[in-house]
């Protein structure tokens, strides 16, 4: 994935800049909820603000910065926020 690509992917949320689990599986070349789940069975191993997960109105103003094609169609739960990493 080229580096603009990669930018263009990155939002900023809370006052940090994050991206999302939806964005991070695509990178690694994952499911988003094999993603998920990786995380949430390892928690303990990551800093406490590693990662978030978004409200419905942060991902309803987020929503409004995607091109019009969306391709990720209706969610059920809110997507997860990666922090930079420190």
């Amino acid at each position: 994935m080229q580096l603009t690509v990669i930018q263009q992917k990155i939002y900023e949320v809370r006052g940090q800049k994050v991206m999302l689990d939806f964005d991070l599986s695509e990178l690694y070349d994952t499911e988003t909820k094999y993603l998920k789940r990786a995380v949430r069975q390892n928690r303990k191993r990551f800093p406490p603000d590693f990662m978030f997960e978004l409200t419905s109105k942060e991902w309803k103003t987020l929503r409004c910065n995607f091109s019009t094609s969306n391709k990720r169609g209706g969610i059920r739960y809110m997507p997860f926020a990666f922090t930079e990493s420190r």
